[in-house]
Parts: C-alpha cells; structure tokens; sequence
C-alpha cells in the first residue's frame, strides 16, 4: 500500500539536541490524524520536520510523500508537491499586505478570504491578535489548497465561538474535499468537534499509540494524564 504521508524511524536534532528518537507514522489519503502529547513531546518538532524548515537536522529516517522519499528536499520543494503548514507561531511580515501574500501564493486575481476582509488589508501577522494569526494561516492554507495539511496547535489561544469557526473552516476546504490533515493538539475541545479518524500518542519524541477510537484515547489522558500511555497498551485496543 502506498501512503499518503509516511515516516520511517526518524531521529532528529534541533539546535544540538535530540528530540525525535525513532518515529513511525503512516497517513492514508483523506484521514484526519490527530497526535496528542504534552509540551516537550516533539509534535511540533514531527510537524516541522515534515514541512521541511532547515532548523530541523534529520539524523537518521526517512520521509515519504505519496511513495516517493521527500526526506532531502527543501520547503519550497515540499511545498510544491502538495505539503502545507499553519504555524503555531508564525511570524510577522511588515511592509507586505497578507492580501498581496495570498495574490501571489495563487497567482491569481480573486482570492477566498474567509470574510476577513478588513484582516487581509494589513501587513502580515504585524499586530495580530492570537486568533487572527490563525485565521491569517487558513486563509493561507486554503488559497494554497494542498493536499496535506498540517496543523500545529491550530486550537491555541482560541475562545469557543473562534475555535468552532475554524474547525468550520478545516471541515468545508480541507475534509470535504479529500485533504489528508495532521493535526498537532494537546487539548481535547478540538479533538470533540474535529472527531478524527485516528489519534496517536506521542511522548520522549516517539509516537507510542494509536487508536480510532480518539474518545477512549483522550477520555483516559484527561481522567489520569499522560503518564497512563507509559504504564500500560490499552489504548492501542
């Protein structure tokens, strides 16, 4: 079988340190995985990693993206194969217009918004707020319309009625259209209205489970923490 997105044994180092210690991870075509973890688990480091930012070293592993090994090309390279970021930190841009951004990631004339008119009119991420840096991402992402779709702590810094517009958003450009999404969370309200195919577990930069059934998974974190994935391979049922 030929995955969408495969990771075989991959080790990485960011600044001297080593984060990822031999992560394995197989996405088919049109699913929606979650991977859940606390701070310091390397999500973010996989998520980076994945995209293709040159701080991340890979050691040793490799990455496949639609059968073919993508684990030596650049970002841009990625980029225009079909791989796509939203960033948790993303950074500011002054002096361009996030309007002229997305002009030019489409290369053309009418572009989709999301009715955030009045946010695209400034200059990128310059002054947003948490929520809006998100919804300057999507409005990125969906003009970019990838195939794989990454989404690093998406839910961070969200109240319920943005959270919920977003996930709308995740839905109607990226789950209805067959994307394949990768979503890095370690909150559990993203989770209830994403409802993914599967999630896995990711702790010491190693993904050590994977269920469908993401209710079980996240209902037993929340009752005993993280520490449970350590103790026992129930989850994994």
């Amino acid at each position: 079988m030929v995955y969408e997105l495969e990771v075989n044994n991959l080790h990485v180092e960011v600044d001297g340190k080593k984060v990822l210690n031999g992560v394995d991870l197989e996405l088919e075509k049109g699913e929606v995985r979650a991977i859940i973890g606390p701070n310091a688990s390397g999500k973010s480091t996989l998520a980076s990693t994945i995209m293709g930012i040159p701080r991340y070293k890979i050691l040793d592993g490799k990455i496949l993206f639609r059968g073919k090994d993508i684990t030596g090309k650049k970002l841009n390279e990625r980029a225009k194969l079909g791989i796509a970021m939203a960033f948790q930190h993303p950074p500011e841009i002054k002096g361009v217009k996030l309007s002229k951004l997305i002009e030019r990631i489409k290369n053309v004339e009418k572009v989709d918004y999301l009715g955030h008119e009045e946010l695209v009119k400034r200059h990128v991420n310059v002054g947003f707020s948490g929520g809006e840096k998100k919804f300057s991402e999507l409005i990125q992402l969906v003009n970019m319309d990838p195939e794989l779709v990454i989404l690093d702590e998406i839910d961070s810094g969200l109240d319920v009625k943005n959270l919920e517009e977003v996930v709308k958003i995740i839905k109607e450009f990226f789950v209805k259209k067959g994307k394949t999404l990768l979503v890095i969370t370690h909150r559990g309200r993203i989770l209830r209205l994403l409802k993914p195919s599967k999630v896995s577990v990711m702790l010491d930069g190693r993904i050590i489970c994977t269920s469908e059934d993401w209710e079980k998974v996240w209902n037993t974190v929340s009752k005993h923490g993280f520490r449970k994935c350590r103790e026992c391979g129930l989850l994994s049922g």
